[in-house]
């Protein structure tokens, strides 16, 4: 599912003129990388709200059509008011089809209750990483990593090294030797006891 999202041209720069366009209910913003040169945009305030609410406009390529020209981007980052819901500034990267990008994509864990730790033992699944930082061509990345928790034993540890990564995708801290806890399966000592009494 390819996220579009419109933008203007922003000529005027500065504190003040930043300030105007939110008062207008716009968002002002930049894309850069690539070839060309960095380039000064406006968004609609409400509309890049809203799409920020999408797990998968995080950790996607998204399709950025500034005054009519389409661009492929990245979402690199949203800077927001302290306490009121507004975005202040946002960044975009250019994406070239040709380059591996990092990016942190969401975990999806999944099958917990099937586990034989949850299900004989009555533990519970501890999330130690909620995401996790992949190396990929754009348009091999995935929106999110599924994580198998089926299989988790009572106090036994899911580590990156377990992930069953989509083709083409590697994990950085892997490949530099740090095997990561993902998720952990806990057993209250009470829980344990009364499994293995009953």
């Amino acid at each position: 599912m390819q996220i579009e999202i419109d933008a203007n041209k922003r000529t005027l720069q500065g504190k003040g003129a930043s300030r105007r366009l939110r008062v207008e209910g716009k968002v002002p913003g930049v894309i850069y990388g690539g070839e060309g040169a960095a380039q000064s945009i406006e968004l609609d305030h409400n509309n890049l709200f809203y799409k920020l609410k999408l797990e998968a406009f995080h950790a996607s390529v998204l399709s950025l059509k500034v005054d009519g020209v389409k661009e492929q981007v990245l979402l690199r980052d949203v800077q927001m008011h302290p306490y009121k819901p507004q975005v202040l500034h946002v960044d975009f990267q250019r994406v070239d089809t040709d380059k591996k990008i990092h990016m942190k994509v969401p975990l999806h864990f999944v099958n917990a209750e099937l586990s034989p730790g949850v299900k004989l033992a009555g533990g519970m699944v501890s999330h130690v990483l909620t995401e996790v930082d992949i190396s990929c061509f754009p348009q091999d990345l995935p929106e999110y990593i599924t994580v198998d928790l089926s299989e988790m034993a009572a106090g036994s540890t899911l580590h990156l090294s377990d992930l069953q990564l989509p083709e083409n995708v590697e994990i950085p801290a892997l490949m530099k030797g740090d095997n990561l806890p993902v998720a952990t399966l806990i057993v209250q000592r009470g829980a344990a006891e009364e499994s293995s009494t009953s």
